[in-house]
């Protein structure tokens, strides 16, 4: 086995989630907390201001009768009420359920019954109905409220009015029974195999992934940090940031991935979260600008120069020449690319997904270093991440200060430490198939440690696919590579118990079009261009580009291009842009087994 270990955790000073509020607030009452869309513009809201709100809120809840540990859920896009419902739950003891604002009526049912949720809040009219869909099937929700009603006050301020006459003293005596070890909230997984399970995550999990992430990045945090936050909070990884800037005291805005560019102009965050799709976004986009304008070769010349001077970093520091070209696209190219995230961030922290090799040289080569992390919603979100003064492009980092990572069996990641989660919610069978008796959970993920306890994730131990020669392949190295190609959306490479290995592959439709203009052609539906020569060679260049990485065993010898997309929508992607694999074999079983038919 190899192992790294971090040194034991300095003890939190807060014992759960309201005495983190509670000391923000009492530390620096005025200091900007959040800034709240209003009307058209935005309104800072202090942590006095913050903490009053959140108590009024917690009221309502308890006028409305609810408990000590029980459970409401919490359907919304990310927006400043989301947080708020969340810290007023936490303030009366109970414990916040979050649901995607995209979950079906099946998903919402699923997990209302299984969490046995009292009551949800919801945003819209739209989200209400799919509520209403299923409340005479889950008699334990008693309340809806909904943020936001034409008809009238919303759910904010009814659960205000509501509460105007419970005395403080009664959040007191509710917050007596928070210590670490209470639920703070069950968190559903996605679910790319069977149904989602609840991760019960406590108090004292978000105190000591908080706490870790804030000594682990303190540049993030410092002097006038502040992010806009577009992430899903119904994923930990959006919940996990909101605590933490409450508990150091920097400024969270909301948003959506609707009206981020906009946004992000305005609030101008010091820092930014995502995942690999978006940056991926950011880059395409503006290749695509550039080659509009005419001025492609000089964007080509500006990427790969941005490239060249980040891995120059790694080498010790870039040559004179190098540092006069990317001295001048700075100015040319670079700029207006740093203006995509507002303009003042320097920093960005990705996770869900790899990132790429050559896109984190690109970013960090304009100007914004994107610090690439891993976690699972049973860590809390993060359990490594590279940091500003230790970074390893290609690795997801090191342990988070106080957390311990280990490769056991079969090449598996094993994680330790307060930020792992107590188990699954009613689910004692799947809690002990994860978790062993030394604390060890055991994530399913395969990866290596350097001798530097960097990381490197390699693939899933479940998707592991062996051949019929007895060859285990990783899919996600090979399906990795193949997306970085412009033109392709998405990839899955099969071959369990088959002869070979061969791939499914999606177009992206914006990035076609474009690309087709490059070609001299007119720009058509993609689902038309499944068998031209064209597309199919550039697909090719992309599966060379990946077979280049494995053994002849593992390479791809065949591959399909579709003539769908794979979305959330479509059932073939979770929330988070997970491949739901077994959905895709289901859907696309003729085109697997076309791709194994004995060619004339």
């Amino acid at each position: 086995m190899t192992d790294t270990s971090a040194a034991r955790p300095t003890p939190a000073t807060p014992a759960h989630l309201v005495e983190v509020l509670h000391a923000s607030a009492q530390r620096d009452p005025q200091r900007p907390l959040f800034g709240r869309r209003e009307g058209g513009g935005w309104v800072d809201v202090s942590a006095a201001q913050f903490r009053a709100e959140v108590d009024a809120v917690a009221k309502g809840f308890v006028a409305a009768g609810v408990g000590v540990g029980d459970r409401v859920g919490i359907m919304s896009k990310t927006r400043y009420e989301w947080t708020l419902c969340d810290f007023a739950l936490w303030s009366l003891a109970a414990i916040p359920v979050p649901i995607y604002e995209t979950s079906s009526v099946d998903q919402v049912e699923w997990i209302l019954a299984d969490s046995q949720a009292v009551g949800c809040v919801v945003e819209t009219k739209a989200h209400a109905w799919r509520l209403g869909v299923v409340r005479d099937r889950v008699p334990s929700v008693k309340h809806l409220w909904q943020i936001e009603d034409a008809k009238g006050p919303g759910a904010i301020e009814q659960l205000k009015q509501a509460g105007a006459d419970v005395p403080d003293d009664e959040l007191a005596r509710r917050q007596a029974a928070l210590a670490p070890n209470v639920i703070a909230t069950l968190i559903y997984t996605s679910g790319t195999t069977g149904r989602p399970k609840g991760c019960m995550l406590t108090h004292g999990n978000f105190v000591a992934e908080c706490s870790s992430a804030l000594r682990t990045l303190p540049e993030l945090f410092e002097g006038d940090a502040s992010t806009l936050l577009f992430l899903p909070l119904a994923h930990v990884f959006g919940r996990m940031i909101q605590v933490a800037m409450v508990m150091k005291g920097a400024k969270l805005s909301h948003s959506d991935p609707a009206r981020l560019v906009k946004d992000l102009a305005v609030v101008q965050p010091t820092f930014v979260l995502s995942v690999p799709q978006v940056f991926e976004k950011i880059y395409e986009t503006a290749r695509r600008k550039a080659t509009a304008d005419g001025k492609g070769a000089i964007f080509e010349k500006a990427a790969q120069t941005a490239v060249d001077y980040s891995r120059a970093l790694d080498q010790g520091r870039p040559g004179p020449l190098l540092s006069l070209r990317h001295a001048i696209f700075d100015r040319l190219v670079y700029t207006k690319l740093r203006a995509a995230f507002g303009g003042r961030a320097e920093l960005a922290i990705s996770g869900g997904a790899p990132l790429g090799e050559r896109l984190a040289h690109f970013f960090r080569g304009i100007g914004v270093t994107v610090l690439e992390g891993y976690g699972l919603t049973e860590t809390t979100a993060a359990a490594a991440v590279n940091t500003v003064t230790e970074q390893r492009i290609g690795t997801v980092g090191r342990a988070l200060d106080g957390f311990e990572i280990r490769i056991g069996a079969q090449g598996e990641v094993l994680l330790r430490g307060g930020h792992v989660f107590g188990g699954y919610w009613d689910a004692a069978e799947a809690t002990s198939a994860v978790l062993d008796a030394e604390g060890w959970l055991h994530t399913g993920d395969l990866g290596t440690l350097d001798a530097d306890g960097f990381l490197t994730i390699t693939g899933r131990l479940k998707e592991i696919i062996v051949t019929a020669g007895g060859k285990n392949v990783a899919p996600a190295q090979l399906e990795d590579v193949i997306r970085a190609h412009p033109i392709v959306a998405q990839a899955m490479v099969v071959g369990d118990q088959r002869s070979f290995v061969a791939a499914l592959v999606t177009l992206d439709q914006e990035s076609l079009d474009q690309w087709l203009r490059d070609q001299g052609r007119e720009a058509r539906p993609a689902a038309e261009l499944t068998h031209d020569d064209q597309v199919r060679a550039a697909v090719q260049t992309a599966v060379d580009a990946a077979n280049a990485t494995v053994s002849s065993a593992e390479q791809i010898r065949r591959f399909a291009i579709l003539p769908v997309a794979w979305t959330e929508d479509s059932g073939h992607l979770t929330p988070t842009m997970k491949l739901k694999r077994g959905k895709v074999l289901e859907d696309f079983g003729r085109e697997v087994e076309s791709l194994y038919a004995a060619r004339v």
